[in-house]
């Protein structure tokens, strides 16, 4: 009888933020002075980026970044809009209850468990820190659905930390660009702070959130409208995907 054969290995699987997309693998670390330009540029293209997450409060804030995942800033937005007018702090949305929430958020991915995050710190938050958000990554990050990236995005957001936020615009982005080249999202954004010069940290984030957004984007990248295609060490790669020439 012969022996079974060996199963073959499943190929590595692509870090989840890496979709849409072929991201080129370029040398690292980029050149000082190019990357010192593309900010400029982009800071003069963008010179007060903000989240597009309709928020008043660190905790409306919290709330909807933690409704984002894996959803659009629109659909959430369109979602929060109803819900906040009815439940805007810990102790209406408590009240709310996660049967009266989940008609507000069914129209976003995974509502039944971002449901059930929503309503769990939003106790914790009025339980454990008198109905007060707390600023600080490591309470955030305690707090059901509130993840590394999750709180890096409200800390920049409400100019407590430089942090940056590695979702698939920044990944796709940083690749391509050649500030980054590591795998996962987590290293990804430690060789951002490596390379990013100090001056243009508080506001990284949001420059590479919106320029994958609108103009780097997945599929068709618009290359012929970007500010800093001259500066794309990724540009050729990509003229069979999008617009450029």
């Amino acid at each position: 009888m012969k022996p079974p054969r060996a199963r073959p290995k499943p190929p590595p699987k692509r870090p989840a933020v890496m979709t849409g997309a072929m991201v080129p693998v370029l040398g690292w670390p980029p050149d000082e002075d190019r990357v010192e330009a593309i900010f400029e540029r982009l800071a003069r293209t963008m010179p007060e980026p903000k989240t597009e997450l309709n928020f008043s409060s660190p905790y409306t804030l919290v709330v909807a970044v933690a409704l984002s995942a894996q959803a659009t800033d629109v659909a959430v937005n369109k979602a929060t809009d109803k819900l906040f007018a009815v439940a805007d702090t810990p102790e209406k949305m408590l009240a709310l209850g996660e049967a009266g929430l989940v008609p507000y958020i069914a129209s976003i991915g995974l509502y039944r468990g971002k449901a059930r995050n929503v309503i769990a710190l939003s106790r914790i938050v009025l339980e454990q820190h008198g109905g007060e958000v707390p600023l600080n990554r490591a309470d955030l990050q305690a707090l059901p659905g509130v993840g590394r990236k999750t709180a890096s995005v409200v800390l920049n957001e409400l100019g407590i930390e430089a942090a940056i936020a590695v979702d698939t615009h920044v990944f796709r982005v940083s690749h391509r660009l050649g500030l980054a080249n590591a795998a996962t999202p987590d290293k990804v954004e430690a060789q951002l702070f490596r390379v990013v010069p100090g001056q243009w940290l508080p506001k990284a984030h949001h420059w590479l959130i919106l320029h994958g957004r609108y103009t780097c984007t997945a599929r068709k990248p618009k290359c012929s409208a970007c500010v800093i295609s001259d500066l794309c060490p990724s540009r050729a790669g990509l003229a069979a995907l999008g617009e450029a020439t």
